[in-house]
This record gives structure tokens, sequence and C-alpha cells, in this order.
């Protein structure tokens, strides 16, 4: 026991001594060598002379109590960071493990792909954030303060981030009960158009005229939305009018047939031919097929061309607005 006393000892002297001579180096040299020392280098060799953390290194025996101390400390806390680091490590693994059982589960519920990704990662990092504390914990630090400041920053980010919160919660409606998904025809928000994107925050449309509308997802579940693809099917609602006086039955056999002849109109729900109005000019026949979404305006603008062509052959007018007037001879007009 003695003897190793002594070599620790020894070896503590020698440290002291190597400190000692250094810092007489630095007060007689300088800190760039063969220059006056200045106030600042003298200032470092004192500091160095009296030590590190109150303890004189010339002191051997202060210095080997200090190192013993140290090493106590070390030995101490030694099972506390080994567990510290045992938390983080199976938090780590028992995080990922739950956050995959829940990208599976949602994925298996047909959500949309961007709302299983930020739920997945929301979870994983409440849980990481759960593991620190516990890891904080367990080296003895007071994790009260920790969980009231998230509590206070959680309620100041909600307070800040309200409508952000409010598209967000807007848009996990949407991907739950998906009123519109992508590549349907829809009127939301006020926007007519294709739907390219349902996004956690906002939602993308094209509308007809080929300009991308990026729309709060809270103002599209505030309004009323309108999808013209769910269904499957379209009706296009048409309007033909003929003169007087023509054949009123020869007109709608004139009409059906060009729908019957169109492959794009369905058979099932039945065409409409039918008389509608008497018109001031015309009498009106509404002219109702329905079609698949995609061919809903071709039908139309093609319907429109084929039903006049064949008026003109079957000698049926298409009249414009007029009006007669009756003039009465020998009148005399009013003073």
């Amino acid at each position: 026991m003695r003897n190793i006393l002594n070599q620790e000892t020894t070896d503590t002297s020698g440290i002291a001594e190597a400190i000692n001579n250094l810092a007489g180096a630095i007060r007689e040299n300088g800190l760039g060598g063969g220059g006056e020392a200045t106030d600042e280098t003298a200032a470092a060799a004192d500091g160095a002379e009296g030590g590190v953390g109150g303890v004189d290194f010339t002191d051997t025996d202060a210095l080997a109590a200090w190192l013993t101390a140290a090493k106590d400390k070390a030995i101490e806390l030694l099972p506390q960071v080994i567990a510290a680091a045992a938390i983080v490590f199976i938090g780590w693994i028992v995080a990922r493990i739950i956050t995959r059982i829940v990208r599976r589960a949602l994925g298996a519920s047909n959500l949309d792909k961007t709302l299983v990704n930020f739920v997945a990662s929301l979870i994983y990092m409440a849980l990481m954030v759960f593991v620190v504390i516990s890891a904080l914990g367990k080296l003895g630090v007071d994790t009260t303060s920790f969980a009231a400041i998230i509590g206070a920053a959680t309620f100041a980010i909600g307070f800040a981030l309200q409508g952000s919160l409010a598209n967000f919660a807007a848009g996990v409606m949407l991907m739950i009960f998906r009123p519109i998904r992508v590549g349907d025809l829809v009127e939301a928000g006020g926007i007519l158009g294709t739907v390219e994107e349902v996004g956690v925050f906002a939602t993308i449309i094209n509308t007809l005229e080929n300009k991308k509308a990026i729309i709060a997802n809270s103002t599209i579940t505030a309004d009323n939305i309108i999808n013209y693809t769910a269904n499957g099917s379209l009706r296009v609602d048409m309007t033909f009018g003929i003169g007087y006086e023509d054949d009123m039955n020869k007109a709608m056999k004139i009409m059906t047939r060009v729908l019957s002849e169109d492959e794009r109109v369905l058979d099932e729900p039945a065409v409409t031919v039918a008389c509608n109005e008497h018109g001031d000019s015309s009498v009106n026949f509404v002219c109702r097929p329905f079609v698949h979404p995609d061919d809903y305006w071709d039908v139309w603008f093609d319907t429109h061309k084929r039903v006049k062509e064949e008026f003109d052959s079957a000698g049926i007018s298409i009249p414009f607005p007029q009006r007669d007037i009756h003039v009465v001879s020998g009148s005399t007009p009013a003073v």
C-alpha cells in the first residue's frame, strides 16, 4: 500500500513540476517565444501556478486529494450515466418500433401517405422527448422545470400558429373522410378545377384555365364542396330551340339520334329529350345525356355542332330573338 501511495505522490509531483516549468517559461519568454511577456501572459502564468479550480498544483497532497475526489465522484456517477445511456438507447429502439407499428396501421387504413408520415414523425418526436426527460431525471436533473417549459412552449406555439393548426385539423379531416381525391373535378373554396394534391395544410387545384390554385384546408372545409366526379358520371344539360312553325317530333327524333350515335353517352341513366319552354322566339327543348366526367366538355361541344348540322339538313330552323311589329294604318298620333 505504501509503495502505491509513494508512486501516486511521485506521479503528481511530476505533473506539478511540469506545470510549474511551463509557467516559468511563459513568464520569461512570452507566448510567442523570445519576447517580453505581456500582462495577459503573466496572468495566465500566475493562474497556472495557482492551479485549476482552486487546487494548488505545487501542493502534491492537495492535488492528490483533488484527483482522488474526482475519481470517487466519477465512480459514484458512473451507474447513473450508464443507466441514462441505457434509457436513451432502449427508448430510441422502442420509439422506432412504436412509430413503425403506427405507420403500418395508418397505412392499412388507406390514409394519405403525407398524413401517415406526418403523424408517425410527430409520435416519434414526442416519444424521444419523453425518453430524454427520463434520462435527465435519472442523472439527478430536476425535470419538473422541463415539463413546465415544454407546456408553456406548447401553449405559446399553439396560440401563435392557431391558423396553421386549423388548416392542419382541416387537412386531417379531408384525408380521413376523403370528400375530394387527387384527380377529382371539384368546386371547393370558390375554385373549380382538378385536384392535384391534398396536403396537410393546403390543397392544390388546377383550374380549367390551367392555373394552379393553393387553397388553405380550413377554407375548403368551411364552405360547400362539390365533387363532380365522385359518382362516376355527369349529366350534360343542353338547350336547343326551334321555330314555332317547325315539326317538334322531328326535332326530338334528331336530337335523340345524335345522342344515341355518340359512344361516349352512357346508356344508364337514360337520355332525356323533352320540350321545356315556349320562349319568346322559339320552342326550347332540353337535351340531357349522362357521360363520364372526362368526356363532359367533348360531348357538350360535339353535340351542339351535330345538332345544328342535322337541323340544317332537315330544314329545321334555330331562330334568333326577334319581334313582330304591327303598324295600324290611318291612326292619328296623340298630341
